[in-house]
């Protein structure tokens, strides 16, 4: 009987979809699922929505939740970390320094990356302290960003287990069947890289190379420049890096911009306004604007 543990499960956006996602294995429905945040409210919800999904289901899984790490650790065979420290008020923080200096505003190797690397891997390394104590044979399953930094800190100072990853994969695969219409369900696809920067080395729909529909369909701007295209907006880079290179990557156009020189040329302070509205975030806003120019 498997103990899962969610450390930061007051995310909702990520911890909905991967309580989801466990609980979709029949293998890990008679386990434990633990799950674990210093904000009681935002616990409480998330622990109230896996309880009735799993009572909606008729599983057997047992669902826990508390605000002591600790506690949680004990004796857990996996770990799921998807914290962000400070939370938004942090985050705008950052901004504001980014904009003020006209700096690039990605998450992951930019000024912004180098800050949060600051703030989450002196908490992700304390994580690890405990996992050693109390569930050494554990593996660290890491969501937070930046996503190489903290993995370059837990496998340099920790002898933890871990590995991090990113839900793009999936939420590409489906983007991509949704641009050539076919079921998500009737696609299949081989992916290799790194995190953030993986790609699509096969693209498949009932068995048949996808790549030249894909290709043919993405000739129209319009498809891949829409709104609503994949989740934060439109796909302008990664369809533009697909037409140079040949393969499709994984991450979101915002994402994939910030490890490339062709796009963001600098950041405007105007993109960053209303950050703390859920449907109008900066990258959002950014690809907005960069439609527009």
């Amino acid at each position: 009987m498997a103990k899962i543990v969610l450390i930061g499960a007051g995310s909702h956006g990520f911890s909905r979809k991967l309580i989801t996602d466990i609980l979709s294995y029949p293998e890990l429905r008679d386990g434990i699922i633990t799950l674990v945040d210093i904000d009681e409210g935002a616990l409480d919800l998330i622990a109230a929505f896996a309880r009735k999904l799993v009572e909606q289901e008729g599983f057997k899984t047992r669902i826990e939740s508390t605000t002591n790490r600790r506690e949680a650790l004990t004796d857990a065979n996996y770990v799921f970390t998807t914290v962000r420290v400070g939370g938004q008020p942090a985050y705008q923080a950052d901004l504001a320094v980014t904009s003020k200096y006209e700096l690039n505003t990605g998450t992951s190797i930019c000024p912004i990356g180098v800050f949060l690397g600051t703030r989450q891997v002196p908490v992700i390394l304390d994580i690890c302290r405990e996992m050693e104590e109390l569930c050494p044979d554990a593996w660290l399953i890491d969501y937070s960003n930046p996503m190489a930094i903290i993995t370059w800190a837990i496998h340099d100072y920790t002898k933890i287990k871990s590995i991090g990853l990113c839900h793009s994969v999936q939420g590409t695969a489906a983007t991509l069947a949704k641009y050539i219409g076919a079921p998500f369900e009737e696609v299949s696809y081989w992916v290799a890289g790194i995190n953030h920067m993986s790609w699509f080395l096969e693209f498949k729909w009932r068995g048949e190379d996808a790549y030249p529909l894909l290709r043919e369909k993405l000739k129209d701007p319009a498809v891949y420049s829409a709104p609503d295209a994949q989740w934060d907006g439109p796909d302008i880079v990664r369809a533009e890096v697909f037409k140079t290179f040949g393969y499709y990557v994984t991450e979101s156009s915002t994402i994939m911009a910030e490890f490339v020189p062709y796009f963001r040329k600098r950041n405007r302070p105007e993109l960053n306004e209303n950050t703390s509205c859920a449907e109008s975030t900066p990258k959002q806003q950014y690809n907005r604007k960069a439609r527009e120019m």
